[in-house]
């Protein structure tokens, strides 16, 4: 058995293809984030959408290239299409697209900040296309790289940058506009 400990994300994954528990590590490792990343997301919802996103990685473990250590930004990817899926369905059906009680924060003055700004972040954010959007949440939340967000997302570096570039633009518009 492998010392899960010491291996990479890209071994386990490997080794999860002949002895499918190996990849329970990879889960252990990165659940915590993408569960956040899901909830802060899709409210409630996301619960089902982070397991979803390991059940989508699990059937695509094959794909996954071995070669990166980190399967971050690749399980960040399944999750923000599977969030998209999601979405589009809820307004296929006529329903919300998030719930508006989510807390985005850990820490209590984190928590003060985002009430108070929260309703104009979330009216800001609401008028920043998808794909932008996409890009600075998994930035900002998510904490990936430009770099890792190309991985993600299977787009170039230069793209992201540019789609994280107008998303602020846009974002600092919009709020500088609200607190006029």
């Amino acid at each position: 058995m492998l010392d899960q400990q010491l291996s990479s994300d890209g071994s386990l994954i490997a080794a999860s293809l002949t002895d499918a528990a190996a990849f329970a590590a990879v889960f252990d490792r990165h659940w915590q984030a993408i569960h956040r990343w899901c909830v802060s997301r899709a409210g409630p919802a996301g619960e089902d959408l982070a397991a979803e996103t390991f059940r989508v990685a699990f059937d695509e473990r094959a794909r996954f290239d071995p070669r990166y250590d980190d399967a971050r930004p690749w399980l960040y990817g399944i999750a923000t299409n599977v969030l998209r899926h999601f979405f589009r369905s809820a307004a296929r059906r006529g329903e919300p697209p998030i719930s508006r009680d989510v807390d985005f924060t850990e820490d209590a003055l984190g928590r003060v900040e985002a009430r108070a700004l929260g309703p104009s972040l979330a009216a800001a954010l609401s008028k920043v296309a998808a794909i932008d959007r996409d890009a600075l949440l998994l930035h900002v939340w998510a904490d990936l790289t430009y770099g890792e967000i190309a991985r993600a997302t299977g787009i170039p570096v230069g793209t992201v940058r540019s789609r994280i570039h107008r998303a602020r633009t846009q974002l600092r518009a919009h709020l500088d506009r609200t607190y006029e």
